[in-house]
């Protein structure tokens, strides 16, 4: 028992005027103020931060083991390689399938292309994102922080890298509790070298997706790039190699806030990686030969231990650190086809599943249930609104602003001038010419300044550009002294190519009665 779990059973001792040897004074020669002083004592004394003891995972062999270095390949592949593929969006435009081209504010994603005014669309895909994490979760537990997430690929990587270098758990045990030698320094220093290397492909992998790969990778080469790309690739280079080299689970376990999130994500028909207690126990060491009569399948060899990358013992039950990874089921599998016994002690189990065992039930797997049933109906939701509003996406976008100041001009015949800036979004990879017109108000004359009117009410904008134009409309006098001061009024834009039209309404400002 620890000094604090004894001061506080002390304490609640004397709260409840239990008596105990320390308490009736035997051994004490303070008697009850004694007991309290030492149990406040003994609790001032605790240190406030509990340093950190190194996890050396040992490496298994297994289902779950190729499964993880199956995911890694995949996402690493996809990571590294994705800004150097291509997509051919015609003359002009970028060929990068994935880029984030701040300087244009555009962000293309294959087919996809997301204007800033568009960002709803990413809102969705992390809505999409979320709630995909929500059912996983419910379904099978931490899948995403044992197989999918940045931190434990890396994390995993780095410990690769580590046993290349250093040998298996207990080498290296062994070298870092050894002295100083030619021999550790070198492993050490082949181990942290390969890590900063592996951490500045992450760092400028990352960039990639900011700019043209192959450009601002020959710029980079030959020191020509901007000081922010280096900037960049340097601060995720240290994130990198603090996080999955330094830090490991002690970002899992302090820094993420998904550990304290996912217990509203679980119920008791989760699937979640379990200690069979009812098969294991009475656990304890088993010699080849004899009997397993009396006694559970677990041999306490400590091999779940060993092989947990956080450390921790998956038989004292469902714990915050644990990140769902089963490492522990390839270990405690190996254990039990060497003692003969059924695979399984530890495996993907549910807390309903474990009653049923013990009320002598037949276990089962029950996906569906009201918690995924809702996650799978929101997600649909969402997932249909993207659809939608993706199918209905338009490539003609139009914004008028009416002149504020003046609300309006007085013309030398008598007539009312408004002024219009018109602004048209052309989403199409080729050049459009537009035809702009106005209706609404009877009598109106749509006009362009003479500096900028040689196209008259026609715009042509480029590519997957913004066009700009002003235009005035003009009222006779006497229709405009009929309004009362204001009409409502639409720009009406006409794409001259396949005829589509978008229509913005405004309001044409007169002389008030």
């Amino acid at each position: 028992m620890t000094d604090t779990a004894t001061g506080l059973e002390l304490l609640a001792r004397q709260a409840t005027g239990q008596a105990g040897p320390a308490a009736s004074g035997a051994g004490n020669p303070h008697g009850d103020e004694g007991e309290r002083y030492t149990a406040v004592n003994s609790e001032k004394n605790r240190p406030l931060y509990e340093s950190r003891v190194k996890v050396y995972p040992k490496l298994v062999h297994g289902t779950f083991r190729k499964l993880k270095w199956l995911v890694m390949a995949v996402t690493l592949t996809i990571y590294y390689v994705t800004p150097w593929l291509r997509w051919d969006r015609g003359p002009g435009l970028p060929d990068q399938a994935v880029l984030l081209d701040f300087p244009a504010r555009r962000f293309y994603f294959f087919f996809l292309e997301i204007w800033p005014q568009e960002f709803y669309y990413v809102t969705g895909l992390l809505i999409l994102a979320a709630l995909g994490l929500f059912l996983v979760t419910s379904v099978a537990g931490r899948v995403w922080c044992g197989y999918a997430c940045p931190q434990t690929v890396w994390t995993d990587l780095f410990l690769h890298v580590e046993r290349f270098f250093e040998g298996e758990r207990a080498a290296r045990i062994r070298l870092d509790k050894s002295p100083w030698t030619a021999a550790k320094l070198a492993r050490k220093t082949g181990k942290h070298l390969s890590w900063i290397l592996i951490s500045l492909a992450t760092g400028g992998a990352w960039v990639f997706y900011f700019a043209d790969a192959p450009t601002l990778a020959g710029d980079l080469t030959t020191f020509d790039a901007p000081a922010i790309a280096y900037l960049f690739i340097g601060l995720f280079a240290l994130t990198t190699y603090t996080l999955g080299g330094l830090a490991r689970e002690q970002v899992c376990i302090y820094m993420c806030p998904w550990p304290r999130i996912q217990g509203a994500m679980f119920d008791e028909e989760s699937l979640l990686v379990s200690y069979k207690e009812d098969r294991g126990e009475k656990r304890g060491p088993h010699k080849k030969g004899t009997s397993w009569e009396g006694r559970g399948d677990c041999i306490d060899c400590g091999q779940c231990v060993a092989a947990c990358p956080m450390g921790i013992d998956i038989r004292d039950g469902m714990q915050l650190e644990c990140i769902q990874c089963a490492l522990c089921i390839d270990a405690c599998d190996e254990i039990m086809d060497k003692v003969e016994r059924p695979r399984g002690l530890i495996a993907y189990d549910t807390l309903r599943n474990q009653q049923r065992r013990s009320a002598g039930e037949t276990p089962r797997l029950n996906i569906v249930r009201p918690r995924t049933i809702l996650y799978t109906l929101i997600l649909g939701l969402v997932a249909a609104i993207m659809l939608v509003a993706l199918v209905n996406r338009s490539t003609l976008e139009l914004s008028v602003l009416r002149d504020r100041n003046p609300l309006f001009v007085t013309l030398s015949d008598g007539s009312i001038r408004n002024g219009y800036e018109v602004k048209i979004v052309n989403k199409e990879h080729s050049e459009r010419t537009f035809g702009i017109s106005v209706e609404g108000v009877e009598g109106a004359v749509l006009t362009r300044p003479a500096l900028t009117g040689d196209n008259g009410p026609l715009l042509v904008v480029g590519p997957d550009k913004l066009g700009t134009a002003r235009f005035f409309v003009s009222l006779p006098g006497d229709r405009a002294s009929k309004l009362n001061g204001e009409a409502e009024m639409n720009f009406i834009v006409t794409d001259l190519e396949n005829g589509k039209t978008v229509a913005r309404a405004t309001t044409f400002r007169g002389p008030s009665k």
